[in-house]
């Protein structure tokens, strides 16, 4: 499955860099597959170790904060692996030339 979290928290003013450092170190520690870009970041995993991450990501945020965001996008295909460079792969294929991912 592939996921896109957003997350941050509310209360820490207009930049919450430091913040979202926090949980990109756990994701990049978890051992999933992850890209990261200026306004989520698509992780790729099961549920459960997906799920697992994303609630100790808001946990290690709600140490210092009272309210975060979430935002997450599923797309959950049985049988599939190797689709966070795959899905880029597939679309310049078929576009016959490279893009910017």
């Amino acid at each position: 499955m592939l996921v896109s979290l957003s997350m941050f928290p509310t209360d820490k003013g207009e930049s919450v860099s430091s913040e979202v450092a926090k949980i990109i170190d756990i994701i990049d520690r978890s051992g999933l597959s992850y890209k990261l870009s200026a306004m989520a970041t698509v992780i790729e995993g099961e549920w459960e170790d997906i799920m697992n991450l994303i609630n100790e990501c808001r946990l290690k945020l709600h140490e210092t904060s009272n309210r975060v965001y979430i935002v997450m996008t599923v797309d959950d295909r049985k049988d599939a692996s190797g689709r966070l460079d795959g899905k880029v792969r597939s679309l310049k294929d078929k576009l016959g030339r490279d893009v910017k991912s």
